[in-house]
This record gives structure tokens, C-alpha cells and sequence, in this order.
């Protein structure tokens, strides 16, 4: 029987080629150069700071990304975080009146709301309810 020695750079060499091949396979319209064009919606639910910092961040992710629906207890906070998300972002913003949930209720309404995906951002105490009906919605 024939020893096979493997050594340090054998097998950099060879995990380095696996992850290449696997990458081409995981991402292939990365791969071939033909990037999707399709909008992602977002929902966003809790309009705080934090929840306001996220949402900005998640549209400056993609040129494909646009905010989509928010909720939140308080209508203040919505209208406060949807103006200052907006700013420079105008044409990212496809929330109108109906897309503006007020209430503890806001965060089912924005599941339902046609939203792919949602930042969940409210008070800890409040996420585990959020967190399982957004699973449960398939918007995760």
C-alpha cells in the first residue's frame, strides 16, 4: 500500500480549489454576470434609533432594496424615522399611507403587508412574539 503524505501547502492548495468550485456553484448569478433585478421589500417594525439606523443601512445595501412598510406603537416615531430614512434615499421610500401600521397590532399588519423580508427592531421584550410570527409568515 502506497503512503499518502499530505503537507500544509497540499492542503491549502486543495481546500483553496474546493471553495472556489463551491462558491461558482452557491452563487451562480454572481458567477455568469447576470445580477437579479428584482426589488426587495422591506418591512421595518420598531421605528426607534436603532431600528431607524438599520433601515438606512439595509437601503444603502443594494440598489434593489426599498423600504416598503413600517409599524410602530407610536405614530410619531414612524412619521420621525420615515422622514429622517428618507433623506437622500427618496426614491427607495414606497411607503404610503396604507404601508404605515400604528399600534401594537403594526407588526402583524406589516407582515401582511407584501414586504419579502422585516427588520425587526422593537423592545426586547416585545421581539420573541415579532420574531416567531415573522417566521411563521416566512418573512425572515
Amino acid at each position: 500500500m502506497k503512503k499518502t503524505t499530505t503537507n500544509r501547502r497540499k492542503f491549502i492548495k486543495t481546500s483553496s480549489a474546493a471553495a472556489v468550485a463551491a462558491s461558482a456553484v452557491t452563487f451562480p448569478t454572481v458567477t455568469f454576470g447576470k445580477p437579479d433585478s428584482r426589488k426587495l421589500k422591506i418591512g421595518f417594525i420598531g421605528c426607534g434609533g436603532r431600528g431607524t439606523g438599520a433601515a438606512a443601512q439595509a437601503l444603502t445595501a443594494d440598489s434593489n432594496v426599498e423600504l416598503w412598510a413600517m409599524g410602530d406603537v407610536f405614530r410619531d416615531r414612524l412619521d420621525r424615522s420615515l422622514r429622517s430614512v428618507s433623506k437622500g434615499r427618496e426614491d427607495k421610500i414606497k411607503v404610503d399611507e396604507k404601508r404605515k401600521f400604528i399600534g401594537l397590532d403594526a407588526y402583524e399588519k406589516v407582515l401582511d403587508s407584501g414586504a419579502d423580508l422585516v427588520i425587526l427592531t422593537t423592545p426586547p421584550g416585545f421581539r420573541p412574539l415579532h420574531f416567531k410570527a415573522a417566521v411563521a409568515a416566512d418573512k425572515h
